[in-house]
């Protein structure tokens, strides 16, 4: 029974009491009326449990009142909690390397040529997004013609000469944590082919972040 029935119990009780009223006299019809119909009226008010929100759960037990309707509650009147917001975190890759296979440099030399410069214009342009706390090292390499400290000395000579390319092209002389050639030691292909060669010459970078 809910307290917004009061006015019902009222009018029931009025009609009961003027009954009984006048069964004695036609004059006790209007007193038994306002009798019983207080009394049940009182009645309803105290034991009767209210939903003023109109969410199913009686005001007794309502810990959220003034729900809005339609909307969805517990067992204690309440809207259930929103979920918690989903945080997507971007994996961070904390190793790369980044190999170079397009720098040819002139012949015998770890001079770079135009199109070289062009495509570590390409690779400076990557690394400066990189954080300030990127170490950087870098490892040249070349195929076996040659003699194996004659090629040691040039893969490092050709490392050299792209870092400092790299750096006039604004990337942190401080990143590079180490400059080293590798000659012909760390083969990745085929050195009796020329195919397998041209992948052996190149220059790696190593990110570190």
């Amino acid at each position: 029974m809910q307290k917004t029935d009061w006015p019902t119990c009222a009018a029931v009780g009025g009609v009961v009491g003027a009954g009984l009223g006048a069964t004695e006299s036609s004059s006790w019809a209007g007193y038994g009326a306002l009798l019983v119909g207080g009394t049940a009226a009182a009645y309803c008010w105290v034991h009767g449990d209210g939903d003023e929100d109109g969410d199913g759960v009686p005001d007794s037990r309502d810990k959220c009142p003034h729900t809005p309707r339609g909307v969805r509650v517990d067992a204690d009147g309440c809207p259930p909690p929103a979920p918690a917001p989903v945080v997507e975190e971007k994996a961070v890759v904390k190793e790369e390397v980044i190999v170079i296979r397009d720098v040819h440099f002139q012949f015998d030399s770890s001079k770079l040529t135009p199109s070289d410069k062009e495509v570590l214009n390409t690779v400076a342009t990557r690394l400066k997004q990189e954080p300030a706390s990127a170490r950087l090292t870098v490892t040249g390499h070349t195929d076996s013609v040659g003699s194996d400290k004659y090629n040691q000395k040039l893969s490092d000579k050709r490392a050299h000469s792209v870092v400092e390319y790299l750096i006039s092209q604004g990337v942190p002389r401080s990143s590079f944590v180490s400059v080293t050639g590798a000659g012909e030691s760390q083969p990745v292909a085929d050195n009796k082919t020329a195919e397998g060669r041209a992948l052996n010459r190149r220059t790696e970078i190593k990110i570190d972040r």
